[in-house]
């Protein structure tokens, strides 16, 4: 495939995006609510739900846990250096591998990945960094940020 190939929007029209604002704030909300809100019936918004999942627009529902409510009290941000920049895919690979590592990006910029990390203490944080992090052949360095609080979260917005 073409890298420089950018795959063209779907269509979506002013239904959709009302539908989309309702369903982002609450994924649970019955489609018949939605129709409701919309004023349509309950079978147009589910074939419009079901188009928006085989376009990709939307995928899944899925329930947020709260990592401190499970002890999880230390969220971390980590630049990772490469050696080389070929070892993205097999440092990517092994990261995967640590379960408290819950995004991880190929980025521009002074660091080639980019992670976040749970963790229950700073010292678990520690911990993983020695014990795990740096075991990673393809990683040069690491630059670790721990978050003090986080503001806010939200998704992209629908206009």
């Amino acid at each position: 495939m073409n890298q420089d190939y950018i795959e063209p929007l779907p269509q979506i029209d002013e239904l959709d995006e009302k539908i989309l604002r309702l369903i982002t704030k609450n994924a649970r909300i019955p489609f018949l609510e939605v129709a409701r809100e919309c004023g349509v019936s309950g079978a147009a918004i589910h074939q419009r739900v079901q188009r928006l999942l085989n376009l990709g627009v939307i995928s899944g529902s899925e329930f947020i846990v709260n990592p401190a409510k499970l002890g999880y009290n230390t969220c971390a941000y980590m630049g990772v250096y490469l050696e080389k920049a070929k070892y993205h895919t097999q440092v990517a690979e092994a990261l995967r591998k640590i379960p408290e590592i819950v995004e991880c990006h190929y980025t521009t910029g002074q660091y080639a990945i980019f992670v976040k990390i749970q963790t229950k203490t700073n010292k678990h944080l520690k911990k993983l960094i020695d014990e795990e992090l740096q075991e990673i052949e393809g990683i040069a360095r690491t630059e670790t940020f721990i978050s003090l609080e986080m503001d806010f979260k939200r998704q992209v917005a629908i206009k």
